[in-house]
């Protein structure tokens, strides 16, 4: 952990940058993860087939994905606070463009995908929880990366019932500059997760590892690459169902407001997975922990998908896939921090996010052009059951102990 100066011990005490912290993280993954919500009224008002709407979201996640290990390098050498204001600037302006930007397609896809999804690259929670790592004592460590992450978490929970409120008293629209207005508080909460500026030559000697020594140290680590492989499905996965659950719900004969709390409840139970994560990850090796949160998904799946559908069985789905929706960044952080250490963790977090986020990318687009081809969802949803198996066996050989170079520093 960096020493804090006594500026920071002042007002920023491990309470203050938790409670920031979780603060930003709620309110830059709570609009996003309803956006889902706004397919059928924008597809419909602005006369666009599923596709449009599914490319920009899957466009979003992967330039969210690219952005977030730059980010994370940038955040790690000059501080997040600055990270977490650019992006937050970027989110805001996104989403008005969403509301204003007309009906081309063309400007959806820069509003919606590149605006949005480069915003949430930088005030999203990977980058709150590399500050967390560097600011917060050892000991609340794993304990912070389960509170961001719940929070997020919380967030979904929040922004799900209020969009539908939204949606439905004042339309698509204003519900979206209402986010955007929300999005703006990330920037003076910002300030309480400031991170020094790191000066290479100020650090000790096993500190010294530049960018690109830190990126081909983790390719070249097996059980790093594997850990990158088994987040590829989670992104799949989670943004497949969050943007095309409540469409694929309306197929069914349910209601999107029947989405809607869907969301909310993957939202609500995600604060006690991703917490009960955080606190697992102390006590057992976390590659289990990984390796039984997929498994445990694709079985979900297939019960959801084959039983009939009702408003109690998509909750109790919901709920089922909240305990193990985030619940995978607390022991994938960690792992990344116990082999490598906590100087590039956001960078090195933040690629192995990236490949969760082509997940995500291919989960969305290939909900929205199989469901225009095909009539339906379930090519994707067995995929994703697919998936999650293969994921669940990846996980199983990942070494969690340091490099080489941390075992020799800590000796």
């Amino acid at each position: 952990m960096l020493a804090p100066s006594s500026k920071f011990m002042t007002w920023r005490t491990p309470a203050v940058v938790l409670i920031c912290g979780a603060m930003i993280a709620a309110l830059g993954f709570g609009p996003r993860s309803t956006l889902g919500l706004f397919l059928t009224p924008m597809t419909q008002g602005q006369g666009w087939g599923r596709e449009v709407f599914a490319l920009a979201l899957a466009l979003q996640m992967l330039l969210w994905g690219a952005g977030t290990p730059i980010a994370g390098a940038i955040a790690d050498r000059y501080g997040a606070a600055r990270v977490l204001i650019v992006g937050a600037v970027l989110y805001v302006a996104g989403l008005l463009l969403m509301a204003y930007g007309g009906t081309s397609s063309g400007m959806f896809y820069l509003s919606a995908g590149v605006l949005v999804g480069f915003g949430l690259s930088g005030s999203s929670f990977q980058v709150v929880l590399g500050a967390f790592a560097k600011l917060m004592p050892p000991e609340w460590r794993s304990f912070s990366f389960g509170v961001g992450t719940a929070a997020g978490s919380f967030g979904q929970f929040l922004f799900s019932p209020l969009a539908i409120g939204l949606l439905n008293g004042f339309g698509w629209q204003i519900a979206l500059v209402f986010f955007a207005g929300l999005v703006t508080l990330i920037i003076p909460l910002a300030f309480a997760l400031s991170t020094p500026t790191m000066e290479p030559a100020k650090l000790g000697a096993e500190r010294q590892q530049s960018v690109r020594q830190s990126l081909a140290e983790a390719l070249a680590h097996r059980s790093y690459v594997l850990l990158v492989i088994g987040f590829f499905t989670c992104g799949f996965q989670l943004f497949f169902i969050t943007v095309h659950l409540p469409a694929y719900l309306v197929d069914r004969g349910l209601t999107v407001a029947d989405g809607a709390w869907t969301l909310a409840a993957i939202g609500l139970f995600n604060i006690i997975g991703s917490l009960l994560a955080g606190w697992l990850s102390d006590k057992m090796p976390k590659r289990y922990i990984l390796s039984t949160i997929y498994f445990a998904r694709s079985i979900a799946i297939v019960a959801f998908i084959t039983l009939p559908a009702s408003l109690p069985s998509t909750i109790i789905f919901g709920a089922t896939m909240g305990l193990l929706w985030l619940s995978t960044v607390p022991p994938t952080n960690g792992i990344i921090a116990i082999m490598f250490g906590t100087r590039w963790l956001t960078m090195l977090a933040g690629l192995a996010f990236f490949s969760h986020q082509v997940g995500g990318f291919l989960g969305v687009w290939l909900g929205g052009v199989l469901y225009e081809r095909t009539g339906s969802y379930d090519v994707v949803w067995w995929g994703a059951i697919l998936l999650g198996m293969i994921s669940a066996l990846v996980n199983l050989p990942i070494i969690e102990k340091p490099v080489a170079r941390m075992a020799a520093a800590a000796a």
